[in-house]
């Protein structure tokens, strides 16, 4: 199944990954900062850039703050400060703020895409009219939030960390009974960084199996050589985390893609999507003009006179490839030559009486 994702995009297993640089949260508040993430993603290759909606009253109830008053992660405040509330309140990105860098990503060339976290949110990411909706792990039972956002009749990319094989299963009937078809499914597992064995890339190819839908990768590994693994088994969307500086306060710098590896995940995706090719062997032409330099011919072992009669012991086997080739060697077994010929020269078939 193919799904149009963008208005010049659209994806499929195995086609050319449209790469995702999850902002989320990394702009820590900070426009300035944001407009520059997204400069360097367009440098770096990247398709989209993508960011969290959210309010300090649509995602966290009341009791969660109050049982986190403290909120420095054990690090004595160099990545968190002071309590969750107050780091969300610092951290989301306001209305105003969504059109401005839909605007900017605009003129960059770039797309701008956002996960919503209420129907508010909703609400808002349409009015800046994205291309689609992203779901988020967290999200994937939310049944009333599944079926409001599946009513906009966007393309709804949906997260499956934390989930079972069944909740992933009626997470999709629920939006496709709301006439929606447009989904696109990407594994993931949300534990920033997961351990190496339990990222399960194989789930792509199982989640290709059990849903007709095209399947990507939401990563939270370190580096680019998961996603890029990714690659191999087909995923059509990769979603990677993106800071300008691992160092900086915040929720996901640390787990996030420097410019550096965000760069590398972009071109060598494209690389890696090539190289896959075709599943039947076919030889590239560029291969047949290899072959009369790289193949071998039938060579004379030792001088022989005309007349005489070929033996398997008159025979070796030599570059260039342009004379009769290894594997038709036993249709001169036996015959007579018409000519002299010197020790260590390409038989031709003119040769025989």
């Amino acid at each position: 199944m193919k799904v149009q994702l963008t208005k010049t995009k659209k994806v499929f297993n195995f086609c050319n990954p449209y790469i995702i640089a999850e902002i989320g949260a990394n702009h820590n508040g900070d426009v300035n900062l944001a407009k520059k993430m997204i400069d360097v993603a367009v440098t770096c290759g990247c398709d989209a850039v993508k960011f969290q909606s959210w309010t300090p009253d649509s995602l966290i109830a009341k009791e969660e703050y109050d049982s986190n008053q403290s909120y420095d992660d054990g690090d004595g405040g160099k990545k968190h400060f002071g309590s969750l509330k107050e780091m969300v309140t610092k951290y989301y990105l306001k209305p105003e703020q969504h059109h401005e860098l839909n605007e900017y990503c605009k003129v960059k060339g770039i797309d701008f895409c956002s996960s919503p976290f209420s129907n508010a949110e909703v609400d808002l990411l349409m009015e800046v009219d994205v291309p689609f909706l992203k779901i988020a792990s967290m999200d994937i039972n939310n049944i009333p939030f599944l079926k409001y956002v599946a009513k906009t009749m966007k393309p709804i990319i949906v997260s499956t960390g934390m989930s079972t094989l069944s909740e992933i299963e009626t997470a999709v009937k629920t939006i496709k009974n709301e006439g929606n078809n447009k989904i696109v499914l990407l594994h993931c597992i949300s534990i920033y960084p997961p351990k190496d064995e339990d990222i399960n890339l194989r789930n792509i190819s199982m989640l290709q199996k059990a849903f007709d839908l095209p399947i990507g990768f939401s990563d939270h590994s370190f580096g680019a050589s998961v996603p890029l693994a990714s690659v191999v088994l087909g995923a059509c969307v990769i979603e990677k985390h993106f800071t300008l500086d691992k160092n900086m306060p915040g929720w996901d710098h640390d787990i996030s893609a420097n410019p550096e590896e965000m760069k590398l995940l972009c071109s060598d995706s494209k690389k890696i999507n090539a190289a896959l090719g075709k599943y039947h062997k076919r030889v590239s032409k560029a291969e047949e003009n290899k072959k009369e330099k790289f193949r071998r011919s039938i060579v004379t072992a030792k001088s022989i006179k005309k007349g005489a009669v070929l033996t398997e012991e008159d025979l070796v086997y030599k570059r260039p490839g342009t004379g009769i080739p290894p594997n038709e060697y036993r249709s001169i077994i036996g015959r007579k030559l018409n000519c002299d010929l010197e020790e260590d020269v390409l038989i031709n078939k003119d040769n025989f009486e």
